[in-house]
């Protein structure tokens, strides 16, 4: 799909609803803002031996103090050449991605060439612009070869899903102007100053003149997480909560009617909580925040989620919970550290993960696979769709499925088994795809294959499958029978 990376995954329908002459721009707007060219490569899961299509697209970005240019991560992902144009500057100055955060999609290029800066002017990060207020959105939309700026209200301050990584959720601020493919990664400014970053808005078909920009909290803290030179992530309390509206539910836990606190209802195993909260404690407050009966907290004068304290801090930072547990006070300080499973996360830049065997290609069940595959056993969706809500991580570390049959009298009688989950081959447990290629490779006349739910297994002969190795290959253009890490 053409540019699709330059639009995160809500590409809108229509040009943008207000226009103005770039020449009315600012002039430091002019002398900050980039124009972005990529070649990117997304990889091939029906095949992925393939290295994948290759695609052309465009984006936006600007330049900030340090010799950097902000932009999307989702303008970028994929790429395997980044070029950097400034405005009246036909020249073309190749970039390298320098840190990326797929989890909060941003991302910061450095150009190869340091004279790309000569006469640039970095912009400055200010502050999250008011409801009501006036902000303005600079761009290429639709791949457009000149600027061009547009004028929106900001009409909410909330928090929602990032589709770049489909699985993340951080504060964004909403505009009545549509953000379309090629103003990804363009500043939206305020007196001068940048307010946000254009990322993601709606199709035509679901809203009129709605986009999305990343505000100042959340760029200003993958700007300092970067600054040791890494990108740690963020950091995550691995819980879910529910909200204590009920006033016989509060009676039963032995809270007041006053409108504070949340049950934790689910404790997610190896996350930072882990062992020091419990399922059934009432969550009242974060670092001193008072956390409302919906899950809200007010920072800076507006009402967010509880969760927005905790994104605001780093790795190796701890939280101070205030709860009441079997009806008592009780103060927790918990170690912050990321969520470890990221299973229904959009992944980028690496290659797919597989191995083929007799024929029968295993592939990792993940977010990647489960967005251009439809998966035909019941059973193995099931395991997706409930890995975290019924505790699976703790039985296995991903789901391997049998994804794809390269047809061969050797796996004559294997196409039931599409798309199941493997159990148990040769009776070793299969926690994961390093686990099913060890069992394998280990020497063994017969190759017992068992799935979950079925009511038997795939056996598969050693010799035969030895026989027919080069056979299938050459067939069916296998180049490389394994890639077991991204």
């Amino acid at each position: 799909m053409a540019a699709k990376f330059l639009f995160a995954a809500l590409a809108a329908s229509q040009l943008l609803g207000f226009s103005a002459a770039w020449a009315a721009a600012p002039e430091i707007i002019s002398r900050s803002l980039v124009r972005i060219q990529t070649v990117s490569q997304d990889p091939d899961y029906s095949a992925p031996w393939n290295a994948g299509s290759v695609e052309q697209g465009v984006g936006a970005g600007f330049v900030i103090s340090g010799n950097s240019v902000l932009t999307n991560a989702h303008v970028v992902s994929n790429a395997r050449k980044i070029w950097l144009t400034r405005e009246n500057d036909p020249k073309r100055y190749p970039a390298r991605i320098a840190h990326i955060a797929h989890d909060c999609d941003l991302a910061v290029l450095e150009p190869l060439d340091a004279s790309f800066f000569h006469g640039m002017k970095p912009l400055t990060i200010g502050e999250i612009p008011a409801l009501e207020s006036t902000v303005m959105v600079y761009g290429y939309p639709i791949g457009g070869e000149h600027a061009s700026v547009t004028r929106g209200i900001v009409s909410r301050i909330e928090f929602m899903e990032y589709s770049h990584s489909g699985a993340d959720s951080h504060l964004v601020v909403q505009i009545d102007a549509a953000i379309n493919p090629g103003n990804s990664g363009g500043p939206v400014v305020q007196n001068g100053l940048v307010v946000g970053v254009a990322f993601q808005g709606y199709s035509g078909d679901v809203a009129q003149n709605t986009g999305y920009m990343i505000p100042p909290p959340v760029i200003k803290r993958f700007l300092k997480d970067i600054a040791d030179g890494r990108y740690d992530h963020y950091v995550d309390l691995s819980i879910s909560w529910f909200p204590l509206y009920n006033p016989a539910a509060r009676s039963a836990l032995g809270l007041p009617d006053d409108g504070r606190g949340v049950l934790i209802s689910k404790l997610y195993r190896g996350g930072a909580a882990d062992s020091l909260l419990r399922e059934g404690d009432v969550l009242l407050a974060i670092d001193g925040y008072d956390v409302a009966s919906d899950g809200s907290v007010e920072i800076d004068g507006s009402e967010v989620e509880l969760a927005e304290i905790i994104e605001r801090k780093f790795r190796g930072e701890s939280a101070r919970l205030d709860l009441i547990r079997d009806g008592k006070p009780l103060t927790v300080t918990v170690p912050l550290r990321p969520f470890p499973y990221t299973i229904y996360a959009n992944t980028y830049d690496v290659q797919s993960r597989f191995l083929v065997f007799g024929g029968l290609v295993f592939q990792p069940l993940d977010q990647n696979f489960v967005n251009t595959t439809e998966i035909t056993n019941s059973r193995s969706r099931y395991l997706f769709d409930h890995f975290l809500e019924d505790d699976l991580y703790q039985q296995r570390d991903e789901i391997v499925i049998l994804s794809t049959i390269l047809s061969d009298p050797v796996n004559t009688y294997a196409e039931e088994f599409r798309h199941a989950a493997v159990d148990r081959i040769n009776d070793r447990p299969i926690r994961n795809l390093a686990d099913a290629a060890a069992a394998l490779a280990a020497p063994a006349k017969y190759y017992v294959i068992e799935f979950v739910g079925a009511s038997r297994p795939l056996v598969l002969e050693a010799e035969a499958v030895s026989a027919a190795r080069d056979r299938i290959l050459s067939r069916y253009g296998v180049t490389k029978e394994s890639n077991l890490q991204p």
